[in-house]
């Protein structure tokens, strides 16, 4: 028996901040062309389901995803899909952080003047929560970060293990059941 597909993952267009490594997480970076195109490249693969419920982070880069993506219409803000609060760290690459703090990783160490690890856990697990009470399929437009550890999350694993889920831009990903077991369906799947 495959997994059953209960909630649909599709990580935002690309960005000139995520083209190029820089931790995005509050600050509203357009798509670029290029992560125009991919969000509307998702819309094929979205077209026949029919959610019964659509969460959008606020930002930008997330919502007009999920409008090229066919969705916008449905679309609910949710403020717990933000990405990350990387404060200090917001705009700077992983090797920019490893100069001063050589072995960081935001999963575990969370950003100075930013989230830490279990604030992004509280949200993710409260969005768990609203979407697994849905009646039906659910669809949810993000970031990297936060999803990946949304990903962990659902299979009972600690914020921490998200290092371990790459999720690339404009791509879609299944959270389900197997056996009664939550289960990943499929991860980081290009359209």
């Amino acid at each position: 028996m495959p997994v059953s597909e209960e909630i649909i993952l599709a990580r935002h267009g690309e960005t000139d901040w995520s083209r190029t490594g820089r931790h995005t997480g509050r600050t509203d970076v357009p798509l670029t062309d290029a992560g125009r195109r991919q969000a509307a490249a998702l819309a094929p693969a979205l077209a026949d389901l029919n959610p019964a419920l659509v969460l959008t982070s606020p930002l930008s880069r997330a919502a007009e995803t999920c409008r090229l993506a066919g969705l916008g219409d449905r679309a609910e803000p949710e403020p717990a899909l933000m990405e990350w609060d990387y404060g200090d760290y917001e705009g700077l690459t992983s090797d920019q952080i490893h100069q001063d703090r050589p072995g960081w990783t935001i999963f575990e160490d969370g950003a100075p003047g930013g989230e830490a690890p279990d604030e992004v856990t509280a949200r993710v697990d409260a969005v768990i929560e609203r979407m697994a009470a849905a009646d039906g399929l659910c669809v949810a437009f993000a970031h990297g970060h936060v999803l990946r550890v949304l990903g962990a999350r659902w299979v009972g694993l600690p914020p921490a293990a998200g290092a371990r889920l790459g999720l690339s831009t404009a791509t879609l990903s299944a959270l389900g059941n197997e056996h009664g077991v939550r289960a990943l369906a499929r991860w980081n799947a290009a359209p």
